[in-house]
């Protein structure tokens, strides 16, 4: 008898327990929750993250194409300059058509000249080829320093929104709408940083593959200097 009432007081106790249920959110839901300040902000935040990954993905692919290097270019180089053939050496730099060739056809175009002139006329043929190398790369820089601060941006105002509905409603407004308010207006900031790093880390990338490249040239005008002072 006393295990039957033990037994029938556990089942009225599990009775007036409330169901738990485990609240989910989505990032759709987070998004639209946010309002329309917090949906402008996401939305900018969007393009900025398009506008990256097209830059990153165009200057990579042409950073690829810039690096593509023949070991055995300067050799033939090397061996129609000795035996005075220019132009075969032009139409060499010219089949190539990368910044190495390229600089190596300036240099070519001004033998001639005094030494000096030669080496100017390689360093402002390089300077070039570098700026096209660099192009809209600083693109990636500023977004990856502007995003973070627009998620911030949106943080603050959907605090700001929130506090203020706890004021007008006299501090009787209802704690979870207000910290759905707060952590709605989070998400802002997520995304904001979610954009910047991938952007600071293409740009990263982006840099270190240019410096390959502009090293590359570097080594090529000096051969080619080099090429030009031996003794005939």
């Amino acid at each position: 008898m006393l295990n039957f009432f033990i037994q029938e007081g556990a089942e009225d106790a599990a009775q007036l327990e409330p169901e738990v249920t485990e609240k989910t959110l989505s990032i759709m839901e987070l998004i639209v929750n946010g309002g329309t300040g917090g949906m402008i902000i996401i939305g900018t935040l969007a393009v900025l993250l398009f506008v990256a990954l097209y830059v990153y993905f165009e200057r990579l692919f042409a950073i690829k194409a810039a690096s593509k290097y023949d070991a055995n270019f300067m050799n033939q180089i090397k061996d129609n300059v000795s035996s005075g053939n220019l132009q075969g050496a032009k139409v060499l730099c010219a089949g190539q058509n990368t910044p190495v060739s390229r600089l190596t056809e300036k240099g070519i175009s001004r033998i001639g000249s005094p030494l000096e002139d030669i080496n100017t006329a390689i360093e402002n043929a390089g300077r070039l080829e570098v700026y096209k190398l660099e192009k809209n790369v600083s693109v990636l820089a500023t977004i990856a320093g502007a995003a973070p601060m627009i998620g911030f941006l949106g943080t603050v105002i959907g605090m700001v929104l929130a506090f203020h509905q706890l004021a007008t409603s006299s501090g009787q407004a209802e704690m979870g709408l207000l910290a759905e308010g707060i952590y709605t207006a989070m998400t802002t900031t997520v995304a904001g940083l979610i954009v910047g790093i991938i952007a600071y880390m293409g740009y990263n990338h982006l840099v270190v593959k240019t410096d390959k490249v502009v090293h590359q040239m570097e080594a090529t005008a000096v051969d080619f200097l080099d090429l030009l002072n031996e003794p005939a």
